[in-house]
């Protein structure tokens, strides 16, 4: 019985629709059709989606997987090289996260201390601003206006 693309889709709890992109884009190869004019995948299929799905959650994208697949395993320096930039990546991606939630946290504090319609500007104001390379800092500036924000290209001396 043939692995069609909607067999195989299901099996591995995937839409039909991101096969074939995986498909379009080289990541999974187009089987050619068969007598009964059916594309029968090969069983490996499964186990490439599987990977590719997984490489997702861990944070590569797709051009990085594109990568860790034509290196098949075979250059483990290579692959060693990719995790760890994926993992300084994540680093970053964690203090942003961190940061961003001091951000909400103060924000909702002072959202319970004061109902100042200017606080809802700051809110949006400061939810803009992290860029690269930027570090913000929060102040208390007074009660009328509770929050206010610092950005330096480095931060600030002791």
């Amino acid at each position: 019985m043939p692995l069609t693309i909607g067999k195989l889709a299901k099996q591995i709890d995937v839409t039909i629709e991101a096969a074939r992109y995986y498909q379009r884009i080289g990541l999974l190869a187009e089987p050619e059709k068969t007598d009964y004019g059916y594309r029968d995948h090969p069983s490996d299929a499964v186990t490439k989606i599987r990977f590719i799905k997984r490489a997702q959650q861990a944070g590569f994208t797709l051009k990085e997987i594109t990568t860790l697949l034509a290196l098949n395993g075979s250059h483990c320096a290579d692959v060693r090289k990719l995790a760890e930039q994926k993992c300084q990546q994540i680093e970053e991606q964690i203090k942003v996260l961190m940061a961003l939630r001091q951000v909400l946290e103060i924000l909702g504090d002072s959202c319970q201390q004061s109902a100042s319609s200017l606080l809802a500007y700051d809110f949006f104001q400061i939810l803009r601003l992290p860029r690269k390379g930027l570090t913000c800092h929060l102040v208390y500036v007074s009660k009328e206006a509770p929050v206010a924000h610092n950005c330096f290209k480095q931060p600030p001396a002791n």
